[in-house]
């Protein structure tokens, strides 16, 4: 297997950072873990790689119709996305989820827990607080799954 490159953003809220645009350039595939904001943004990241997108809480019109959780597998893994981590509505572990995807709280996180990686890209939209603005690369391989979160300058 070659290595698959996943680009993966959150809470754009309307905004498509050029950089973000920059950043995820060469990847597979592109996760958008809710609160996407504008259509729009789908269509230019999909201009790029392929796209799946859970809805966010703050995403409404044409963007309710996103699903509330998506599951994606790229060689053998499992990856399961969720907008607000505390809607998973199944055990990682006993549905063989090799990364839970989630957005929401704007602060990027990168954990294992239970052999599990749960990663939150952070946000790449308007920025909240003091927060940084941030997104995620994964790289699926034969040796496994290597997470990176990449601060932009926002």
């Amino acid at each position: 297997m070659t290595a698959v490159r996943v680009g993966v953003i959150s809470d754009t809220h309307g905004l498509l950072r050029p950089e973000v645009l920059s950043r995820l350039s060469g990847s597979d595939l592109i996760l958008h873990a809710g609160d996407v904001g504008d259509p729009a943004i789908l269509d230019a990241l999909r201009a790029i790689a392929p796209v799946r997108a859970v809805h966010g809480n703050t995403d409404g019109g044409a963007l309710r119709d996103l699903p509330a959780t998506e599951a994606v597998e790229i060689g053998g893994h499992l990856l399961y996305m969720v907008h607000i981590p505390g809607d998973l509505d199944l055990d990682p572990v006993s549905a063989g989820v090799s990364v839970v995807i989630h957005g929401h709280t704007h602060r990027s996180r990168i954990d294992r827990v239970g052999g599990v990686l749960y990663l939150n890209p952070g946000s790449v939209g308007p920025r909240r607080f003091d927060l940084p603005v941030t997104m995620a690369v994964l790289t699926i391989g034969p040796d496994g799954i290597e997470s990176e979160i990449i601060e932009l300058e926002g």
